[in-house]
């Protein structure tokens, strides 16, 4: 049987598309494109599936229905309708526009999009189907749009939730860093599983667990679900069982580790604990109550990768000074050490006493942050991992 051949889009952080290019080059798939915050690729039905289940620094997976230029409203009703919306949607499928962004285009209020978009789509498969009214009450497939400079670019999501929520957090702290930029922002460094990884701001643990997925070749999608997996016209259930099963013989849960994670506040280390535990990696990591002013550690060539407080609140403020001191002190007496820190304290290498190697502006949500590499030595007869 031959299968169909689908263009891909993989959104994902901005400042951080090199990263995810890598993971899906790395998965064997063609580019087609990279634009700010998305990756384009070429794949069929079980790239769908392996994308959704082994990438961990995109955000969801969509499968692109469709791309072309619409100025005013009813343009953009009749090139909706042009698509072949009976090649993607069974007559039963619960379709619907669920997210509509604007940027530089005449069209810009998601909720007429939205609404026309959708009166498009119902227009032509009232065509095709030969029927009147749709029930909608088969598989859910729901739609994303991009208008850029005027061009519509349409995505069906196969992931459903966003594909940060691997399923293992339940918990979080006060300014959680999401699992997929944690994986992205690990993976910018030369860390591998041989190496030393302390997090003394762990919070709810989400760096040392990432971290040990990675180590433990753990797939990031392998404890939830998807949308498509409801989707048998296009995806048969089988491909589905089938990744899952290749997920499953990469796990390597013997391999050693030394994996840290630190905090001041006992409950997040209760919480990090519980989040471990739930990824299946609880018995690689050490998490433990203790100040950043207590960091240390007897080895040397090791990593901080770190998100520390950056002060949203006024009384936290006033003591980021004196922490970003202490942290840029206990870093100094680590001996051949690198330092990876995301935060959005502008006095960040000021404080710390040393001015970044590398500094990467990356947008955590809609706040601005700079991702801070100083960097040590390279270990005597090793070359450095996978640095972008």
């Amino acid at each position: 049987m031959r299968k169909n051949i689908y263009e891909l889009l993989a959104p994902c952080h901005f400042g951080l598309e090199a990263v995810l290019k890598k993971e899906i080059l790395d998965l064997g798939y063609e580019i087609s494109k990279v634009e700010d915050g998305r990756v384009t690729f070429i794949g069929d039905d079980e790239a769908i599936c392996r994308a959704n289940v082994f990438l961990r620094t995109a955000e969801r997976v969509l499968l692109k229905v469709g791309s072309f230029r619409a100025s005013d409203f009813e343009e953009l009703f009749q090139k909706t309708r042009d698509i072949p919306w009976e090649a993607y949607l069974p007559k039963d499928g619960r379709f619907w526009v669920a997210k509509a962004s604007s940027i530089k285009s005449k069209l810009f209020s998601p909720s007429d999009i939205q609404s026309i978009m959708k009166k498009a789509m119902v227009e032509r498969m009232k065509g095709q189907y030969g029927m009147a009214w749709f029930p909608e009450t088969g598989s859910s497939y729901p739609l994303r749009v991009f208008l850029y400079k005027d061009m519509v670019t349409i995505g069906i999501d196969t992931s459903g939730d966003s594909l940060h929520k691997r399923g293992y957090r339940t918990l979080v702290g006060k300014a959680p860093i999401t699992e997929t930029l944690a994986a992205a922002l690990i993976m910018l460094t030369p860390w591998n599983r041989d190496r030393i990884l302390v997090d003394p701001f762990c919070g709810s643990g989400t760096f040392p667990i990432e971290a040990a997925m990675m180590a433990a070749n753990i797939a990031p999608g392998m404890n939830r679900s998807f949308l498509a997996e409801d989707w048998k016209n296009l995806i048969p259930r089988k491909r589905w069982y089938e990744t899952m099963d290749e997920a499953q013989e990469l796990v390597d849960r013997k391999v050693k580790t030394d994996i840290q994670g630190y905090d001041l506040d006992k409950d997040m280390i209760k919480a990090a604990r519980a989040n471990a535990k739930r990824a299946g990696v609880d018995h690689m990591i050490h998490f433990q109550q203790r100040p950043v002013k207590d960091l240390s550690h007897p080895k040397k060539y090791g990593f901080l990768i770190t998100n520390p407080p950056y002060g949203e609140r006024l009384e936290e403020k006033e003591k980021l000074p004196a922490l970003y001191r202490e942290l840029g002190e206990r870093f100094r007496a680590l001996d051949s050490w690198s330092a990876y820190l995301i935060t959005a304290y502008e006095n960040a290498e000021a404080d710390m006493g040393r001015k970044a190697d590398k500094n990467r502006k990356i947008y955590n949500g809609m706040m601005k942050t700079y991702y801070y590499q100083f960097l040590g030595p390279k270990p005597p007869g090793k070359k450095a991992g996978n640095l972008i």
